[in-house]
Order: C-alpha cells, then structure tokens, then sequence
C-alpha cells in the first residue's frame, strides 16, 4: 500500500505531497529522533508529535516514506520548505498517535519486530 492509498481512509491532511506513490514498508511511532533513529526503517511511515524541520532531516536520512503529525498540531514554516525541497510527504491529523497507529494496523502496516 502507497501512502496515497492511506490518506482518504485516515482523513489525513495534505501539507507537502512529494514522493506519496511509494510503498509503505511499515510504521513507526515516537517523538523522540534518536529513538526514530535507531529503530525506524527505510520504507516506513513515522508517525510524531513532533513539528519542527529536524524530523524531515531524520526522515530523510533514514529514506521514510513520509510523516504524519498528529493531535492536531501543525509543522512550522521551515518543516514545510524541508519536507518540500526533499520531497518527503507531509501530512496532519487531528487524531492522536494512538489512534493513527492503530487504524494503519488494521490497514496492514506493522512496526518492527522486537525480540
């Protein structure tokens, strides 16, 4: 499933569109980068809290499929011209994290494997 498949589903919001055909590989939440850091894979959707443009710099880094920030709060300027000049999809959702989760989970996306 694409992330352009999600958004309808999710009621998700639209901030930058870039690269929304491709494949999402699977999913993750937090608000903290270095926990993204270390356990977030290539291919997979970052759900967060988190605004500000140093989640596109981690998304980017990783090759995220894209980000979703929820509970209703809004990138700042800066995280919209990241996310644009690396074409990395960027949506809102007045869901909780919580809830985003959950719904991609019933839609199929699975976070990683713990031991």
């Amino acid at each position: 499933m694409t992330i352009r498949e999600i958004v309808q589903p999710l009621g998700l919001k639209l901030v930058v569109e870039g690269a929304s055909d491709k494949e999402i590989l699977g999913g993750y939440t937090s608000d903290l980068l270095s926990d993204v850091m270390a356990n977030a894979k290539s291919g997979y959707l970052w759900i967060t809290n988190q605004k500000h443009q140093n989640c596109v710099a981690v998304a980017s880094l990783l090759d995220l499929c894209g980000v979703i920030i929820v509970g209703g709060t809004q990138p700042d300027e800066d995280t919209v011209a990241k996310a644009r000049a690396e074409q990395l999809p960027l949506y809102t959702s007045d869901m909780s994290a919580f809830d985003i989760a959950g719904r991609l989970y019933e839609m199929g996306v699975r976070g990683p494997i713990q031991p």
